[in-house]
């Protein structure tokens, strides 16, 4: 923990606590809520609040894309000064320690890392170890290449990724298939985690089998994971840089509208499938990512604009512990035993209830936590 703020762009605080109070909060209650009212109109409007199944993007689908991008856009203001540096024995110590704690809370969150069983873990699962990968090799190319070199390998990065996807074939998986069950990157998956991967279910002879029900990739899609966190470090660059305000904001509108476009346009031979992270859904999410960045720096730091703000800030800076706080730990028991008896009331709206119980004891543990100035660090 840490004791004091430092010098902070304060639209990205709040851009990550509009992120985590989305995650932590609105999915929490959204769908108990739309389950006890049970009316068409309400049902479609959670399809902004749904993963989409397989092809296509949802405003729900961008939550987690933003998350990386916004551990990108961090690092020009907190890795600058180590760029000239010939001793970088510090900040690799720095890197490294955030990538373990990551992957580690990756594993409680996601990977039964907590039943202390290993036929049960689940190596590689969870947004914290996408970010810690992407973390890891975009904090290599800020320290050590220019930004030229930085969009040359990203964008390489990106067409390996399609290459792979579109002309690979290894045992039936791939060769430009992009269906859920024989895409390379599930057959890679499928292939280095075996057991280990998430949706994997286990017999009682202690045979297992990969459920069909899951479908998310993690090692190809590695690749873009950095990407994404690299897009990140690209709109930190421009607003940390030397541009007036007014610069900022066009840059980050413009350059945010052109990789939506073509990640529209790249979608028609690669679909944008958030499951996969293809290609086109890093162009496409990072796209909405910089019109977001634009809007909280135009609103917050270019017209000043904070006041009513400070909740969302509650969980931006503490975004980690908000994370693992809805993760972990199940409150429902305090709204269950101050509330008993209630159900009888209100009837089908009560696990609606418990859930907005949860998430306000969520809120008040990470207020207390800002009203202290102890905010994690890892």
């Amino acid at each position: 923990m840490k004791n004091r703020i430092t010098q902070r762009l304060e639209s990205l605080d709040v851009l990550r606590g509009f992120d985590l109070f989305c995650l932590v909060a609105l999915e929490s209650t959204l769908h108990p809520l739309a389950r006890a009212l049970d009316v068409p109109w309400f049902h479609s409007f959670m399809w902004g609040f749904t993963h989409v199944d397989w092809v296509g993007f949802s405003t729900w689908d961008l939550v987690m894309p933003l998350f990386l991008f916004m551990a990108g856009v961090s690092m020009p203001f907190a890795f600058s000064r180590f760029r000239e540096n010939p001793d970088k024995g510090a900040v690799y110590r720095r890197i490294l320690k955030r990538v373990v704690l990551l992957w580690i809370f990756g594993m409680m969150c996601q990977g039964n890392l907590l039943t202390l069983q290993v036929p049960l873990l689940h190596f590689y699962s969870n947004t914290l170890q996408s970010i810690a990968i992407g973390y890891l090799f975009s904090a290599l190319l800020f320290l050590h290449v220019n930004p030229k070199i930085q969009i040359s390998i990203s964008v390489a990065l990106l067409l390996i990724y399609w290459a792979g996807m579109t002309f690979i074939r290894i045992d039936g998986f791939g060769g430009g298939d992009f269906t859920p069950e024989r895409n390379l990157a599930e057959g890679i998956d499928q292939k280095i985690l075996g057991p280990w991967r998430d949706g994997v279910s286990w017999n009682e002879d202690g045979t297992w089998q990969f459920a069909s029900w899951y479908r998310y990739t993690w090692i190809w899609s590695s690749l873009n994971f950095v990407v994404t966190v690299m897009t990140g470090v690209f709109a930190g660059q421009i607003l940390k840089g030397t541009y007036s305000q007014v610069k900022k904001i066009k840059l980050l509108l413009g350059i945010g509208t052109l990789m939506v476009v073509a990640g529209w346009l790249w979608g028609f031979q690669m679909p944008v499938i958030k499951k996969l992270w293809t290609s086109s859904m890093v162009l496409v999410s990072s796209g909405y990512c910089f019109w977001l960045m634009g809007l909280f720096y135009y609103w917050i730091d270019y017209k000043n604009h904070r006041k009513g703000l400070t909740w969302l800030k509650v969980y931006g800076m503490n975004s980690i512990v908000a994370y693992l706080l809805a993760n972990l730990i199940n409150f429902s028991c305090i709204g269950n035993s101050l509330f008993f008896g209630l159900e009888q009331y209100i009837g089908k709206f009560y696990p609606f209830f418990i859930a907005v119980c949860n998430v306000s004891i969520i809120y008040v543990i990470l207020y207390l936590l800002y009203k202290h100035k102890l905010f994690l660090k890892v």
